[in-house]
């Protein structure tokens, strides 16, 4: 959750690169932030409690600040409410070491309760401060830095990625477990970050951590070493995207942008694998890949996303069930034949890495359906399956889950091999211009601006559409603040109902003309005649239009690609309600974007 950046070699630079990082890590916390610097023989700290501003103001005053190594944090509270002193770096009683973390060292207050006597003195309320004490301790016993810092490792439990600076040591230690680490590689210096673009525009060369491993930056070199010490051969890769691709290019937020960056996205996740002429599609990923039956595991948004593919895949045959991931990873079901798809924008969702962990452990095939390319989910599973968005760096996902539902058409129709259909093949090659077409004439702006005074918002639907009522609640709920419900459509006599009045607007998603939309419409009936306002989501095949107050369109489609299409009205919606409200689109209040805690 929390975002981490180092740096070595960037000499009277180093300030400007942490903060210049930190700003690309927001999305992954924004309670406080803070920087350490090192290499003149001292450390120097400055943190702040709020958003990075808070922080660049404070540096702002200062001129005395300097130091060729460097680390830095930005949070996301766990332990300890968001204060200047719960904020990130901490040092030990001397202040020659300091520390910065993501993650939760799970027996903290045993090893706390340990140093405090022993006489070592602490200043905040988090897990996080144990580990320079410890890492003080060892030095005080005579240990080396690096014997130190792992012999202070090796004393946690729990998940961590930490970088540790010394006063002395002209190095950055790092080490990594259950939270992402990666290093970037320039030409006279390294760095290390949670994630790629916190140093993207100085490199593109970079080197994944897996768990378990250690390593040293220096500013002409780099080392990753085993627990034991024993170095390991890493391989550097090539990060394809570029530094631009994590701007906002003009746009207002970064939800606006990667909203209307869908048709590109889109185009990325079918390009190579959707054959036209011969109406069929070719995932060379998923080569030799046999489903017999599937167990997709995710959180948040990826569910809904599982949610959908789940019945695209039991609609061709294939018995399928969408898990959430936190639950799965406690007690599973029955695993015999079973292929288990991890759904994860990032790759490291805590929750879903522990899901898929343990159905390989209890032997069944795993999936990655991820955006991340060398992430920790598409490295551990048997088969990765990339749906190609590119960064995405707004809290609230949108171009992903579009791609999410896009890869998990691929994956329905590579399973199914000479069952191709043709009409959706042609869809999902129409699909990238039809998002455009709803981006370029939505009236979801004047939806939002019609029920700002709701008390709540209802999102319904059935079939496909079910899981995207529930996406549509969840993006009102992150951005708004506003209290937003999806349900499916047939559930509302069965309780939520009651909560009907004049000021709960009922978005009901309704495409094609068939069983689903013929009962959706009946429910629709049910919340008009008690006076709710009603807002249809449809393309017109139904006369659903009629029952409602407002209509938002969406290009007639096949069917499974309806879903797709109506989502992107829904977001528009919850945007300019968020926006008109005046919140925090990009920061949602107590919410990051790669949840990397369990």
């Amino acid at each position: 959750m929390c975002g981490i950046i180092g740096c070595v070699g960037r000499g009277d630079d180093t300030l400007d690169t942490l903060v210049h990082g930190l700003s690309k890590l927001e999305y992954r916390g924004y309670d406080s932030a803070g920087i350490a610097l090192a290499g003149n023989g001292s450390i120097q700290i400055r943190k702040r409690a709020g958003e990075l501003d808070r922080l660049e103001e404070a540096l702002g005053s200062e001129n005395d600040l300097s130091g060729t190594i460097g680390i830095g944090h930005t949070r996301w509270s766990t332990h300890g409410p968001p204060t200047d002193e719960n904020a990130h770096p901490h040092a030990d009683c001397t202040g020659s070491i300091a520390v910065v973390h993501n993650g939760i060292i799970e027996n903290y207050q045993s090893l706390r309760d340990e140093l405090e006597a022993d006489g070592h003195e602490f200043e905040s309320d988090t897990d996080t401060e144990v580990v320079p004490h410890l890492v003080e301790a060892e030095l005080d016993a005579g240990a080396s830095p690096d014997e130190a810092f792992r012999a202070a490792i090796d004393r946690l439990e729990g998940s961590f990625a930490i970088a540790c600076v010394l006063d002395d040591s002209g190095s950055v230690f790092v080490a990594r477990n259950d939270s992402p680490l990666v290093l970037g590689l320039g030409e006279e210096e390294t760095y290390l970050a949670s994630d790629v673009p916190a140093f993207r525009e100085f490199t593109d060369q970079v080197v994944y951590l897996s768990d378990g491993e250690f390593a040293e930056l220096w500013a002409d070199g780099w080392r990753v070493t085993d627990a034991s010490g024993d170095r390991i051969e890493k391989s550097i890769e090539t990060i394809s995207w570029d530094p631009e691709d994590t701007g906002k290019s003009g746009y207002d937020h970064f939800m606006l942008k990667e909203i209307h960056e869908q048709p590109r996205a889109l185009r990325q996740c079918l390009r190579g694998r959707v054959n036209e002429l011969e109406g069929d599609v070719t995932v060379p990923e998923l080569d030799d890949l046999e489903l017999e039956r599937v167990h997709l595991v995710a959180a948040g948004t990826s569910y809904h996303a599982a949610v959908y593919g789940s019945q695209l895949l039991c609609a061709a045959g294939i018995p399928a069930q969408a898990h959430y991931a936190h639950e799965y990873a406690i007690s599973p079901p029955p695993l015999e034949n079973a292929t288990v798809v991890g759904v994860s924008q990032s790759g490291e969702t805590a929750d879903t890495l522990a899901a898929t962990r343990e159905a390989r452990r209890l032997g069944a095939e795993t999936l990655a359906l991820t955006n991340t390319v060398g992430s920790t989910m598409a490295r551990e599973c048997d088969k990765a399956f990339y749906i190609r968005s590119g960064p995405e760096i707004g809290v609230a996902a949108t171009k992903t889950f579009a791609g999410q539902q896009t890869a998990l058409n691929l994956l329905a129709e590579a399973a199914t091999p000479g069952l191709g259909d043709r009409d959706l093949v042609s869809a999902l090659r129409d699909l990238p211009g039809n998002v455009q077409e709803i981006l370029d004439e939505s009236d979801a702006e004047a939806v939002a601006e019609a029920y700002l005074d709701a008390d709540a918002y209802f999102f319904i639907g059935r079939g496909l559409n079910f899981p995207v009522a529930l996406e549509g609640a969840l993006k009102m709920k992150e951005i708004s603040y506003e209290h937003a419900e999806g349900f499916a459509a047939g559930e509302l006599k069965h309780g939520p109902l009651a909560l009907v009045t004049s000021k709960t607007p009922v978005l009901a998603t309704v495409t094609g003309d068939g069983e689903f939309a013929r009962k959706t419409i009946g429910n629709v009936k049910e919340v008009e005649a008690r006076d709710a306002p009603v807002v249809a989501v449809t393309d017109r095949r139904s006369d659903v239009a009629r029952y409602a107050d407002h209509v938002l369109d969406v290009p007639g489609t096949h069917p499974r690609v309806a879903a797709i299409l109506a989502n992107v009205q829904l977001q528009l919606v919850s945007y300019h309600t968020a926006a008109k409200l005046g919140r925090s689109i990009d920061k949602p209040r107590n919410l990051a974007k790669s949840v990397t805690v369990e």
